[in-house]
């Protein structure tokens, strides 16, 4: 059994969407001093990898610490679609069979940026259209490799295409290392009470 971390390092310098920096690591206790070792970390809850809830942009959806454990852990797919420029569509999506209640994972371009790269605004993203297509399929929940699923969307209309169907969306996944195969997944957010997201672990387990 092969573990694979799948997830954004966290340091003071890592990319943040749009460079809006919100990580500060600070010591509190140091062991020459102290002769123990502690740290106090701010971040925010879209940091690195994480999952929004559809209570990010719904009034009334579920929040972080609702969201059923089946769509965050079991089997996924990934999906190779590092030939695309722009973004991802309906058109890219429709040659893959996807079946309800899978668990997807889009691997473009963007997984092998730096971890500490400035934000890349022209990043690959997935279009209403893709998104339209995989929540009418019924899908657990979906996985991008960049730190938003749209870009430059007005309406969101990408979120909003999952969240009407309570589908959460995981940001942020570091995809580079996978091929397009099924593999294990376990990607569940810190326990935050009431919140829209919150950081994960999220790893993948293959044979």
């Amino acid at each position: 059994m092969k573990i694979i971390d799948i997830s954004w390092p966290i340091t003071e310098g890592m990319t943040a969407y749009k460079d809006h920096k919100v990580v500060k690591i600070e010591a509190t206790k140091d062991f020459e001093r102290d002769g123990v070792r502690e740290h106090k970390v701010t971040l925010g809850t879209h940091t690195g990898t994480h999952i929004d809830s559809p209570a990010h942009f719904l009034r009334d959806g579920i929040t972080v610490d609702q969201i059923p454990f089946d769509r965050l852990v079991g089997e996924c797919r990934v999906l190779d679609l590092t030939h695309i420029d722009e973004k991802i569509g309906a058109e890219d999506l429709e040659k893959f069979d996807i079946q309800k209640d899978e668990i997807i994972l889009l691997k473009t371009k963007n997984s092998f940026l730096g971890p500490e790269d400035a934000f890349k605004y022209d990043f690959i993203y997935l279009d209403h259209t893709g998104a339209e297509f995989l929540a009418a399929k019924g899908i657990k929940s979906i996985g991008v490799d960049y730190l938003g699923i749209e870009r430059n969307q007005k309406g969101h209309e990408s979120h909003l295409a999952f969240f009407k169907k309570q589908i959460p969306i995981i940001e942020g996944l570091r995809l580079g290392a996978l091929q397009e195969e099924r593999y294990f997944l376990s990607c569940l957010p810190i326990n935050l009470l009431s919140l829209e997201a919150a950081p994960v672990r999220a790893v993948v387990v293959y044979r």
